[in-house]
């Protein structure tokens, strides 16, 4: 369990990267939800104790941060800008990473490679330098280096940014697996990652948690707020620019889109059942009250 209080990041211009932040997060995908520049690469950062908070508490398997040296044993790090050697192979860069983590045992080392090479799909490539990979057999290595040494902990920040649709699905359920035995956590500002992976999640911006609970709670928030329109294009060039549109649709002469508000927004809108992604704009923009 990962247990975090009354935690603050607050920088020299007085700006706050995190302010209060209090969550419990035990095993299985969490999601950690919210725009660029919410704060959560900050919050990922703290947790792998790449960077002390200014005040606050975090403990992670009963473990606080005092004592970085045992939180690194217990947690493994995919960050969003990925180091590798390209000049490596598969096999040499894991090995390298094995050492680095302590595995001094060179016929240890060997075996969780293979596993781990296994795990992601990349067995074949163990011999393959890392400069010749896809973007998706990247983030796949990324993964099997994180997971070197059996961490507790698996934390992963914007990992699919950047993969075709394909290499996505597949990421998601490389961690839906990995999750079984541990906990991950998945930071990411698309909408899609959480829903497809994660039970329960938290949405930050600004340096502020908005929700923490379930996705379905986050659903429940956008509640009586959510208006399906079908409107000439004058019509909908004259909508208040503070709308909160969701999606939209253009056809011959009309417009159909999706309008986030807690008033009917128009004399034909029909409420509608809220998706996750409009939960989190309405909680991310605040719905319209025009």
């Amino acid at each position: 369990m990962i247990q975090i209080r009354k935690l603050n990041q607050q920088y020299k211009k007085g700006e706050w990267a995190l302010h209060d932040v209090n969550l419990t997060i035990d095993s299985g995908m969490f999601g950690l939800l919210g725009p660029n520049g919410a704060g959560k690469t900050t919050l990922m950062r703290i947790l792998t104790t790449l960077q002390k908070p200014s005040s606050g508490e975090v403990t992670i398997g009963g473990i606080p941060l005092s004592r970085p040296e045992e939180i690194r044993r217990r947690i493994g790090y995919l960050p969003q800008a990925f180091q590798i050697y390209p000049q490596l192979t598969a096999g040499e860069f894991l090995d390298y990473v094995g050492v680095m983590k302590g595995m001094n045992d060179s016929r240890e080392r060997s075996a969780e490679i293979e596993r781990l090479l296994g795990e992601v799909n990349l067995s074949d490539k163990i011999n393959r330098k890392v400069k010749t990979f896809s973007g998706g057999m990247k983030q796949r290595l990324g993964i099997a280096q994180a997971l070197m040494g059996n961490p507790q902990v698996l934390v992963i920040d914007e990992p699919t940014a950047g993969l075709d649709p394909e290499e996505r699905v597949r990421f998601r359920n490389l961690m839906s697996r990995f999750s079984r035995d541990r906990i991950v956590i998945l930071s990411t500002h698309i909408v899609a990652d959480i829903q497809n992976s994660c039970r329960r999640l938290a949405v930050l911006n600004r340096g502020n948690v908005m929700m923490s609970g379930s996705l379905d709670e986050l659903m429940a928030s956008a509640e009586g707020k959510v208006w399906d329109c079908e409107m000439t294009e004058s019509e909908y060039a004259q909508l208040d620019a503070t709308r909160i549109i969701s999606s939209i649709r253009m056809g011959s002469g009309h417009v159909q889109c999706r309008i986030l508000s807690s008033r009917k927004p128009v004399e034909n809108a029909k409420a509608a059942v809220p998706t996750l992604e409009d939960g989190y704009l309405a909680l991310i923009g605040g719905e319209s009250d025009v």
